[in-house]
């Protein structure tokens, strides 16, 4: 028998169960990702029964959250945002910023070292780019046209500020490399995923009639630079991978690739979820209940409350119940930053575990609850406003 058989029967069972799963929670109308998180702690060796080969699903998974947040970094639009969102601009930042640094004092009160708390606090500060994708895609929204667009743009400009928060948090907190060292290592990573941004159009330009060469390219640049970033700034894969997509240019080119790596991207954001389950230690969480209260409390007074404000102070079209709301979960982000810290001795076990629980118990409040406030408080309507 052929030795590459097991696993790739193994992959093959575990998407199976994964659209079963994801097609039950749709049914009793939770999201789908709640049931790929419940199929990962099903499988994973802290429970009893079947128990996946954690490595291979754990390499599928990084590799998917590389393209996820590439084609992120990709679908940044700020002069669209300025033109449709102009308060955008500032309050989604604002809302990032200021979510970090109260999560991140509460963090350091509570008895975690000033850096995990910034990670900590970091992750609580961002929201899940797929959870937000889903949000204004469901068949059961009751969002507006404006009020998707605002999810959608306030989720993008958060990743885009805690990018650059991560980055000089972990630039100036590094004990192996000196601060010069550090910032020369982000300099050349900067000018890199420059020179990718202005040669990579260009290369797609000329491929655009092959179609498997361009998706090639596409994906193999995503990942080429996802790892120069972590070899040379020593970045996250996951952070080196959204400043990439991030770099390049919008235009037909990028926005076809784009739509190229949808697919991919989807099909490994399974396995992600999948994988983040299989994390999940029961007894670990038991020990930690006080930090999962910890942490959903401060998702809920340090985010949710903050982007309902901001958002009302920005006067966007949108229903700024539901837009806090619909942002009021954490991702995908938030368990890079976390898996940064466990790594680096500043995050411990419970608190981690309390992060991987908070974000299915989140995903699951907001995804349902966004429907539930979307009647309650109409949009406010301004002046200056351009149609969406």
């Amino acid at each position: 028998m052929d030795a590459s058989a097991p696993p790739i029967f193994e992959l093959g069972v575990v998407l199976l169960l994964a659209a079963a799963v994801g097609w039950v929670a749709r049914r009793v109308g939770l999201p789908a990702v709640v049931g790929y998180l419940a199929l990962g702690v099903a499988m994973s060796p802290f429970t009893p029964g079947y128990v996946a080969n954690r490595g291979q699903l754990q390499l599928l998974a990084d590799v998917g959250v590389v393209l996820l947040l590439f084609e992120v970094g990709i679908e940044v639009d700020i002069a669209r945002l300025r033109r449709e969102h102009g308060g955008l601009l500032w309050a989604a930042p604002a809302q990032a910023i200021l979510t970090t640094i109260v999560a991140s004092a509460a963090g350091i009160a509570a008895g975690l070292p000033p850096l995990g708390a910034g990670l900590v606090g970091l992750g609580i500060a961002l929201s899940s780019s797929v959870v937000i994708v889903n949000i204004t895609r469901s068949r059961r929204r009751t969002t507006t046209r404006e009020t998707e667009q605002a999810l959608l743009g306030w989720s993008v400009l958060q990743d885009v500020t805690g990018v650059v928060v991560a980055i000089l948090l972990l630039a100036t907190s590094s004990a192996d490399r000196p601060i010069g060292v550090a910032l020369g290592g982000l300099a050349l990573y900067a000018v890199l995923a420059v020179a990718t941004a202005g040669l990579l159009p260009w290369v797609l330009r000329r491929l655009r009639g092959e179609h498997d060469l361009f998706l090639v390219v596409s994906v193999a640049t995503g990942l080429a630079i996802a790892g120069i970033g972590s070899i040379v700034a020593e970045l996250p894969l996951a952070l080196a991978a959204f400043v990439a997509g991030l770099a390049i240019t919008e235009g037909p080119d990028a926005a076809e690739a784009r739509r190229r790596l949808l697919p991919f991207r989807d099909l490994l954001a399974v396995l992600f979820f999948v994988a983040i389950g299989t994390l999940i230690d029961p007894a670990a969480l038991g020990r930690g209940l006080g930090w999962v209260a910890f942490v959903v409390g401060l998702i809920v007074a340090s985010k949710v409350v903050v982007a309902y404000v901001l958002a009302r102070a920005a006067r966007l079209r949108a229903n700024p119940l539901q837009l806090a709301v619909g942002l009021g979960q954490v991702g995908e982000f938030s368990f890079v930053l976390a898996s940064v810290g466990v790594a680096s001795c500043v995050v411990p076990a419970e608190v981690y575990a309390a992060v991987l629980a908070s974000v299915a118990i989140t995903i699951v409040a907001s995804t349902v609850l966004v429907r539930l406030v979307g009647d309650r408080e109409p949009p406010i309507a301004t002046a200056e406003a351009t149609p969406g």
